[in-house]
């Protein structure tokens, strides 16, 4: 009798014989996920596990250490230039977010970054003037409905190339000199 080597069926047996350790791993891997992703939302969290946990591949678990309120301002720092579009939105809406972190996502290169920190009701000034000067018009547009939008950057932005900015802004300067 003779048998033949048949590559595929090698490669098949090699994989069946792979398989249960692969699944166990991969349990390993989703339960350690899963206690990650409890511990990045929890206010108890040391900030030694913040750290670490704000490196980590996931950018789920990056983003719920970036929205959590008690994370540490260095690490808000360090997430406000992550690669992830969500994770950095995450960043710019939480309410512990110092305001050093808004400077630095208003000069974003993603424009659903700069938006949200446009539209941000808390975002500081220093990052108004930065999204005031925009390329994006929509962007500009937020700053001029901007409630923290002060007269000075209302003022320039009655001076804008668009027509609709220049609206919101002069209506906004209005708004001011109303409650005067």
């Amino acid at each position: 009798m003779h048998i033949r080597f048949d590559r595929k069926i090698a490669l098949g047996l090699v994989f069946l014989l792979a398989a249960p350790t692969l699944c166990l791993a991969n349990d390993e891997q989703n339960e350690i996920d899963a206690e990650y992703y409890r511990q990045a939302g929890h206010p108890a969290t040391t900030p030694a596990m913040f750290e670490r946990l704000s490196v980590v591949k996931d950018a789920g678990i990056r983003k719920r250490v970036a929205s959590n309120r008690k994370t540490p301002k260095k690490i808000l720092l360090k997430l406000a230039v992550d690669t992830d579009q969500s994770v950095k939105i995450a960043v710019a809406t939480n309410l512990s977010s110092p305001a050093e972190v808004y400077p630095i996502l208003a000069k974003d290169s993603l424009l659903a970054v700069r938006s949200v920190v446009a539209r941000f009701e808390y975002v500081p000034v220093s990052a108004l003037k930065i999204l005031a000067n925009d390329n994006d018009v929509d962007i500009r547009l937020e700053v001029a409905k901007n409630l923290n939008t002060t007269k000075a950057i209302l003022t320039q932005l009655s001076r804008d190339t668009d027509n609709s900015i220049r609206a919101i802004a002069e209506q906004a300067l209005q708004r001011l000199r109303d409650e005067q």
